[in-house]
């Protein structure tokens, strides 16, 4: 059997693939040890006897590095350097966030002075050695290390792409002198390419991270052994929770990639290919583009530092269903990033929350059923919801529903703008797309958000509460490596780029045949990130044999992109591998023919009117057109199909949004299917 376990800020996520089909729960997340969560959930489950006979392999989306770095409760890290470039990190780029902001806050480094060393070595540009590591240099640095006796050790030396053998012989030296008492990471083996910042930050974050990262999957696998552990990566593939003790800085959006893969198999199932989805939990809202394949980015962001590991491209705002409303400094109202989490969680979840929240609001509106159970356990209080929401209101001097509509007009327009950043202002039409939404509360908010983006499809996918859990199922072990470069197209031999190709091509081999990988069918896909000469950042490009051939390709992407192309020399920079091996086919039970499922009861929801039907998706059966407005219900969570559109289920239970007529702003020719 095959289980898919996502732990998200409020709910820990369980999808169960076996003999019977497939098979969903919740249960609580437990934010102080995440693995307490996840047992508890297996033994909810009756899986005991399964776990004890390593009869399930479990994929796991994991938090913990996330969490940690957003709270800034990494361990206490050492950061060596080579001689004089000890203040790398905390010079940074020197970028202004806020370019008219003439006195801003004093941004704290990411290391202390007092643990930045120094080590007298040099490689120069080219990968020459021009200082080199003596015995006494090596002893000093571990004698200093023993004394400041942090937990973790980052090394960054310069050029260490070209080279990594004085790096190496670092944390040789560092683990001889104290085996096993601190988590070492070294920059040529957690990204070995150009940018010192960048490259200097990505080993810091994973030396800083990785005890927590490693402690929560060693505790996870004793708790789960003899089962086999793999952990979803930032990139969207698998890796053995062996491997990914040692590289946490690759996992850190673990938990959305998986929803992407979900998103991504079922929405193609469905034929749908251009998707633009939001996964909307109880912290946090994750935002993401399909147009085919998830787009990657090495330019990614996790609070104020540049993550340069391969990741999807994510965009993360603090808008989740746990989001506490409040009154700012000025007496607006403002909604997250603050969110009341699983413990004490939103005031409607009876467990001593008292802030009001989104999913308090949606409550005391009606948009969520009072007699609902969320995660198919959770009884809603709707009292301690209109007593969180009524001392909001008198605050504001509003009545209760116009605050708590108010509290979803402000979450929504997060959510739209964060829509707008990933589909607009990256030259794309929203409305030659389908809006996708899962999450537990995702489907509450769709018809909302489409509309703010003049959309005419939406969908909520099967399982979209856990699809998150489900896309675990699908991920595929991966592996990808990089290789810098910077050299002139011209200036490169024939046969350079295919080497070097083809030596990373077989190092990522060996790595998931370690594993225990089966590498007999691998895919395997390479690129080229381009720029011109003298340009800061570079196009990504499938990588084609011929010079010729990759100079043309990257005249065209860079007008496509950028409006012109250049006469200037073409600089190769880096060249990056991907090697996904087969995953798990996902086979969606479809669902049984029969008449149409009736309303289970009828109810008011606040602007909607006081005879709104409320269906239990379980009945529902293929074909069945819901106009709206209507509430769909299930264990894992609660869709809106508000006034004006309607939804249609498919062979397989996905609801198929449709507007009754286009939104005004968009005529008929511009229309576009976004299916395949």
């Amino acid at each position: 059997m095959l289980l898919g376990v996502d732990t998200g800020g409020t709910f820990t996520d369980f999808v169960l693939l076996g003999d019977e089909g497939v098979r969903l729960h919740k249960t609580l997340s437990t934010p102080d040890a995440p693995e307490r969560a996840i047992l508890e959930g297996i033994r909810e489950m009756g899986l005991e006897a399964a776990v004890a006979a390593g009869r399930l392999r479990i994929v796991h989306g994991s938090t913990v590095a996330t969490n940690a770095a957003l709270e800034r409760k990494g361990v206490r890290t050492a950061y060596v350097a080579n001689a004089g470039l000890a203040d790398v990190l905390t010079l940074a780029r020197q970028n202004r966030h806020r370019l008219y902001d003439l006195t801003p806050d004093p941004v704290p480094p990411p290391v202390p002075q007092e643990l930045c060393l120094e080590v007298p070595v040099r490689l120069d540009a080219s990968g020459r050695q021009t200082q080199a590591l003596s015995a006494p240099a090596i002893a000093d640095l571990v004698a200093e290390i023993d004394a400041l006796d942090p937990e973790a050790v980052a090394i960054n030396l310069l050029y260490a792409w070209l080279d990594s053998g004085q790096e190496e012989a670092l944390e040789e030296a560092l683990e001889r002198a104290a085996p096993g008492r601190r988590f070492i990471s070294r920059s040529s083996f957690v990204l070995p390419q150009y940018r010192e910042y960048e490259r200097g930050i990505a080993t810091w974050l994973n030396a800083w991270l990785g005890p927590r990262v490693q402690g929560y999957l060693e505790r996870l696998q004793t708790g789960l052994s003899p089962c086999s552990l793999a952990i979803m990566q930032s990139s969207g593939g698998t890796m053995a929770a062996e491997v990914a003790s040692k590289r946490a800085v690759n996992l850190l959006i673990s938990g959305p990639a998986g929803g992407l893969a979900g998103a991504r198999a079922v929405a193609g199932a469905a034929g749908f290919e251009r998707l633009l989805t939001f996964d909307m939990g109880g912290t946090s809202t994750d935002v993401a583009l399909i147009d085919g394949e998830v787009e990657l980015s090495s330019e990614g962001r996790l609070g104020p530092w540049p993550v340069a590991v391969p990741m999807l491209d994510i965009h993360t705002i603090g808008a989740g269903g746990g989001s506490i409303a409040s009154i700012d400094a000025g007496g607006a109202l403002k909604v997250g990033p603050e969110s009341a989490g699983a413990a004490p969680g939103p005031a409607c979840y009876g467990r001593g929350g008292k802030a009001a929240t989104v999913t308090d609001a949606n409550v005391v509106l009606g948009r969520l059923p009072a007699h609902a159970t969320l995660g198919g356990s959770l009884a809603l209080d709707l009292d301690a919801a209109r007593q969180a929401v009524s001392e909001l209101a008198d605050a504001l001097g509003l009545d209760l529903m116009t605050t708590a509509r108010g509290i979803l007009e402000v979450a929504n327009e997060h959510m739209a703008q964060a829509l707008r950043v990933m589909s607009i202002e990256r030259g794309r039409d929203p409305r030659k797309l389908v809006l996708c939404c899962f999450g537990g509360a995702g489907g509450l908010h769709l018809c909302d958000l489409a509309e703010a983006l003049g959309m005419d499809q939406a969908m909520v996918p099967s399982f979209a509460g856990v699809l998150s859990a489900l896309g675990m199922l699908v991920a595929r072990p991966e592996r990808q490596l990089v290789r810098s470069l910077r050299a002139e197209l011209d200036a490169l031999q024939p046969g350079d780029l295919q080497r070097i190709r083809d030596e990373l091509m077989a190092s990522g081999r060996a790595e998931l045949e370690q594993e225990g990988v089966d590498t007999a069918d691998l895919e395997e896909e390479a690129f080229l990130e381009v720029r011109y000469r003298g340009q800061a950042f570079a196009l990504s490009l499938p990588y084609v044999g011929r010079r010729e051939d990759i100079e043309a390709a990257f005249h065209h992407d860079h007008r496509q992109r950028y409006g012109h192309a250049l006469g200037t020399a073409v600089e190769v920079v880096n060249v990056r591998v991907r090697l996904r091996a087969r995953g798990e086919r996902l086979l969606l039970p479809e669902l049984a023919e029969g008449a149409p499922g009736l309303p289970l009861t009828r109810v008011e929801v606040s602007g909607l009117g006081s005879d709104v039907p409320v269906y239990d998706r379980e009945t529902l059966r293929p074909g069945q057109t819901l106009a709206g407005p209507a509430l769909v219900t299930e264990a894992t969570a609660t869709s809106l199909i508000a006034r004006g559109w309607t939804a249609e289920v498919d062979g397989t239970g996905n609801l198929l949004l449709a507007r009754t007529a286009p939104c005004p702003e968009r005529s008929g020719s511009e229309a576009s299917s976004p299916r395949g």
